[in-house]
């Protein structure tokens, strides 16, 4: 599936990833890939994606976390999540 993250300032990321973990309002919730539709409000928090490698450009934005091989953090402080047809953008400030 294909995540894009931005930012006002800029795109964090943009490229294919296994699974996605974010901070909703009502707490942490996971994207996979087939996941139903759905558009939902992101608070204060860690963005993990899950992928085998961060591309370089975007490198700088990420912390490689160690729970797993392939975790990659963001912090955000709010948002909005759009995901359909596996595709997902995530506007964040």
């Amino acid at each position: 599936m294909t995540i894009k993250i931005i930012t006002p300032e800029y795109v964090v990321f943009e490229g294919q990833v296994d699974s996605i973990l974010l901070p909703g309002k009502q707490g942490e919730f996971q994207i996979f890939k087939n996941h139903a539709a759905i558009v939902s409000a992101l608070v204060n928090g860690q963005v993990k994606i899950y992928t085998d490698s961060v591309p370089e450009k975007y490198s700088k934005y990420f912390t490689k976390e160690n729970e797993a091989k392939s975790a990659y953090s963001f912090a955000i402080r709010s948002g909005v999540l759009e995901f359909n047809n596996d595709k997902g953008i995530i506007l964040a400030e």
